[in-house]
């Protein structure tokens, strides 16, 4: 699985590319879908560019995306979006538009709240455990852990040539992850390293504007279609030796 996020909390400041309103998000997920992404991660905006967890924003991008895609869309619910874990459960009560699945970072103040919460409401949970946090023990023993969708490890060394060791340290740290599928992605200087760790390793990954305004080369993305067709290629060349076996008669 390789999945889009789409914006995080970057805005056109950083890049042109950046999209922001449900119909830039929906145009850039339907891009970055057609150039082989299988789900997608928003984190939706007001018309000032505000994240937020409120319905009358979730709802609007959420129908928007799904609109032009057929993958399932995710939300993130990071505590900068509303001022305290009680507003934002509050807020993951209030939405009439579901999303398919919500990233719960397991180290915030209220994460098992919100994220059984979410699960009550039939929403699937990506358990956000991100590197140099303790939430890889809290998560190993939370009841909730066998319940989510899957686990999102989040490395979030920005350095290039410490970012896989990162990687590798917070995958020990998880040990088992309750058995779940893990998602392994890094951001900044650590999004390609860490992608091809997660290629060579046979993980779900991710890769976006969020993470990462550069491609491979250093050279601007401008687009999230461009990053995600640049780690469908990573995986390619990763496989192809692995496809062309020999026949018994020494033939490829």
């Amino acid at each position: 699985m390789v999945q889009v996020c789409l914006n995080g909390s970057r805005s056109a400041a950083d890049d042109a590319g950046v999209p922001m309103s449900p119909e830039d998000l929906a145009r850039s997920a339907a891009e970055a879908v057609a150039a082989g992404a299988t789900s997608v991660h928003v984190h939706p905006r007001t018309p000032c560019g505000r994240e937020s967890l409120s319905p009358r924003v979730v709802g609007p991008a959420l129908e928007a995306i799904r609109a032009r895609v057929p993958v399932p869309v995710g939300v993130t619910t990071g505590a900068w979006t509303e001022p305290g874990p009680a507003a934002r459960l509050d807020r993951v009560r209030s939405w009439t538009v579901l999303p398919d699945f919500a990233s719960v970072n397991w180290h915030e103040a209220g994460a098992a709240e919100v994220a059984a919460e979410l699960l009550a409401r039939g929403v699937g949970v990506e358990a956000g455990l991100w590197s140099g946090t303790p939430a890889a023990a809290r998560f190993a023993a939370s009841p909730l852990g066998p319940r989510v969708l899957r686990v999102l490890a989040e490395v979030t060394d920005p350095d290039p040539a410490s970012a896989e060791a990162s990687a590798r340290a917070l995958l020990a740290e998880l040990g088992t992850a309750h058995g779940r599928p893990v998602l392994l992605h890094g951001e900044e200087g650590g999004t390609w390293p860490v992608l091809r760790l997660a290629v060579r390793l046979g993980l779900a990954t991710r890769v976006g504007l969020e993470d990462t305004l550069l491609l491979p080369d250093g050279r601007r993305a401008g687009s999230n279609a461009r990053l995600v067709a640049e780690a469908v290629a990573e995986r390619a060349r990763f496989r192809r030796p692995y496809r062309a076996g020999r026949t018994g008669d020494g033939r490829r």
